[in-house]
């Protein structure tokens, strides 16, 4: 479970200091899916990146587990974000030079995991986002959508309590970002996971059961339809 309390983030621009978040007050449960939305410059970005160990706030405090983001060394914030936070981006965040598949399984080396099952875990990601035959081709050979499933497969592969998505599906066209939140939403679903995505999207903001708008670094909450929560189920 997320308990934020009286986060704030100041980010400070020549003489200018901007308030980018301001006293954010959040609970997000085992098993939630929250949508963050909010105008651009907003601190929708800004509070994902708390949420994921990314950046620190300037003050507050960010606990997952009971155990606070925001102060631990930082040795122990890249531990919790390799075993627990599994993140895909709006640009796929892919390395060019290398397969689907080992692009996967740069996800596994921080953990020790050995390079056998490095391969046989990062083939069985690929094949449950539907790229069992796509393991060998470099992300030149894929297309935008099949570059997300690579992305989300690598943040899948670890078996995180966790999934982030920042804008998963703003480079895709339509039909694609369907696809992609079709896709998202199952594995929420199967996998038990901690499900928070920010979007400018507003289709795909309603279709969440809990909605956080964010405005001037303030956040209003909304409860949207009812949602079963997910049960946890066996890792990939």
């Amino acid at each position: 479970m997320y308990t934020l309390t009286g986060v704030t983030k100041n980010y400070t621009r020549g003489k200018e200091t901007v308030e980018a978040l301001r006293g954010v007050d959040l609970t997000i449960e085992d098993g939630d899916q929250l949508v963050i939305q909010g105008p651009t410059g907003g601190g929708k970005s800004t509070l994902l990146q708390m949420i994921g160990g990314l950046d620190r706030p300037s003050s507050g405090s960010v606990e997952l587990d009971g155990v606070d983001l925001a102060s631990i060394s930082e040795a122990r914030l890249t531990r919790v974000r390799a075993e627990k936070i599994g993140i895909i981006f709006q640009s796929f965040n892919l390395i060019p030079t290398l397969t689907a598949q080992e692009n996967v399984e740069t996800a596994l080396v921080p953990l020790g995991v050995k390079p056998s099952e490095r391969r046989a875990k990062a083939a069985e990601a690929l094949g449950s986002v539907g790229l069992g035959d796509r393991l060998t081709h470099a992300p030149s050979e894929l297309s935008g959508g099949q570059q997300q499933r690579v992305a989300i497969a690598r943040a899948l592969v670890k078996n995180p309590k966790v999934l982030l998505a920042d804008e998963p599906t703003g480079n895709l066209d339509e039909g694609t970002r369907d696809d992609i939140m079709a896709l998202l939403e199952g594995l929420w679903r199967e996998h038990g996971l901690t499900f928070v995505m920010v979007t400018h999207d507003s289709s795909i903001a309603r279709r969440a059961p809990r909605l956080a708008t964010i405005r001037k670094g303030r956040i209003t909450l909304t409860e949207q339809q009812q949602q079963p929560r997910p049960q946890p189920q066996p890792a990939l």
